[in-house]
């Protein structure tokens, strides 16, 4: 969430007084660039093309544009259609809706994701829902089943449009759209503007407003550092990098699925809490270790760029491009993961003899030189390997059983009798809650939600990760 100051108040805008309490509960005190340009055009009923990164506040932009042109009673169908390039990105986007909706009676919100059993899903929608969050893939089999139905919708989003081409999603989005209304609002958000996305555009927007801002990171937030290596001081130097700077969370990028695995394994033999992200991986698996890293306890996450797309973290101290892309528009979406809204971070990048020709084009698409420092530089703290601040508790059983993040910060912070503030995220799926608390206190905490109770029940409870 962004709560970028100074910037336009939300009250400017034409919501209603319980959705003005809410964001203000939230902590939305004013808008993001991205939110003031376009909220305005989406609430007034118009098409939207935005461009806008992850991180930038999008998702409030369009899910307060969906929610204000809904009706919230079962009967009323579907009336909003999220498409999402990724799981990932598609649980964020639903979980940001949910917060938002809180101002509304029984918004529900379901989310559609290849990657998990259709069975349930197809309850879900027998069910109701007013607003789809899913994957096109995914999406597109539930309409040819007949068990998603979108004549009632109002707004199509495409969020992260660039992204769905890129992972080869036009032929199923072409057709999900051409299920849809036509007349409806459709908000497209993408980071960059290709031409296919213009096209996009084009085919399936009417009169659409452009909304295009300047870049969102400013220079300033993210230092860039590269350093040049021989091939076989490339994963050791990941390590001397980790050790110098002592970021608490680290995004290791790689070009293969091996490298991956490798770097994991020398991180992990040192002494450092890291795991990998690759399409190998069970989805069970994948979503472990993204809940670990979005809550800070786990220290390093080493992902190829596939594996990566659609993640949003906050608080990320660090990049560092384990290789170099040849694609400088990806060494721009790598970097900018890190120094967000008000914070800094380091880009660090190792380039060995083969890779400079790879610096070049990024130097020749940023229209600057970057800065070089010799592996020498790095001083060898003689400290432990940095420890992330927060440890994950999984407990048995989330919204199937109607738990809710309330019922385990109160478990926690009533019998319990820990602090709040001991307590981290807290994120609630379908068949497992996941709540992080402060290492000193995480074995005490998992023994006592064990021996209690939650919404009238023993729970089983497991630490994840190591350390």
């Amino acid at each position: 969430m962004s709560t970028q100051s100074p910037g336009p108040s939300f009250s400017e805008l034409p919501l209603s007084p319980a959705t003005l309490e809410n964001l203000e509960r939230l902590g939305y005190r004013s808008m993001t660039p991205i939110q003031a340009a376009s909220l305005p055009l989406g609430l007034a009923g118009r098409d939207l093309i935005a461009q806008a990164k992850t991180g930038s506040g999008k998702t409030a932009a369009f899910a307060l544009v969906l929610l204000s042109r809904l009706t919230a009673s079962r009967a009323a169908g579907v009336q909003a259609l999220v498409l999402s390039p990724t799981r990932e990105l598609a649980e964020q986007v639903a979980q940001e809706i949910r917060r938002l909706a809180r101002a509304e009676e029984n918004v529900k919100v379901l989310v559609l994701c290849g990657g998990t059993p259709i069975r349930p899903q197809l309850a879900s929608l027998e069910h109701g829902a007013h607003v789809v969050v899913g994957t096109p893939g995914r999406v597109l089999d539930h309409l040819s089943r007949g068990t998603l139905r979108l004549d009632a919708l109002c707004t199509l989003v495409l969020d992260e449009a660039d992204r769905m081409l890129d992972m080869g999603f036009f032929e199923d989005m072409q057709r999900v759209i051409e299920a849809c209304p036509a007349a409806r609002q459709t908000l497209l958000f993408s980071a960059t503007f290709p031409e296919p996305v213009a096209r996009l555009a084009r085919q399936f927007t009417r009169d659409a407003e452009e909304v295009r801002l300047a870049e969102q990171h400013a220079p300033t937030k993210i230092r860039q550092v590269f350093y040049r290596i021989e091939e076989r001081e490339r994963l050791g130097a990941v390590a001397a990098l980790l050790d110098h700077y002592r970021p608490a969370s680290t995004l290791a990028f790689c070009n293969t699925r091996r490298r991956c695995r490798e770097l994991v394994e020398l991180l992990t033999a040192r002494g450092f809490l890291a795991q990998a992200l690759h399409g190998e991986l069970e989805q069970v698996e994948r979503d472990q270790v993204l809940v670990q890293f979005s809550n800070r306890s786990l220290s390093v996450l080493v992902a190829t760029d596939v594996a990566a797309r659609g993640l949003d973290i906050a608080e990320l101290e660090a990049v560092i491009n384990v290789e170099v892309t040849p694609d400088p528009d990806v060494h721009v979406h790598r970097i900018g993961r890190t120094g967000r809204v008000d914070q800094e971070g380091w880009a660090l990048s190792l380039s060995s003899l083969e890779e400079l020709a790879y610096v070049a084009r990024i130097e020749e698409a940023s229209g600057t030189k970057v800065p070089w420092q010799p592996l020498s530089a790095l001083k060898r703290s003689g400290r432990e390997p940095l420890l992330p601040p927060m440890v994950t508790l999984q407990i048995q059983g989330g919204r199937r059983e109607k738990l809710r993040p309330g019922d385990v910060l109160g478990a926690l912070t009533g019998s319990a009798g820990f602090r709040a503030e001991q307590v981290g995220k807290i994120q609630v799926t379908e068949m497992s809650t996941y709540v992080a608390v402060e290492r000193g206190i995480a074995d005490e905490a998992r023994t006592r939600l064990a021996s209690g109770k939650l919404k009238g029940r023993t729970v089983k409870v497991r630490r994840l990760g190591g350390a």
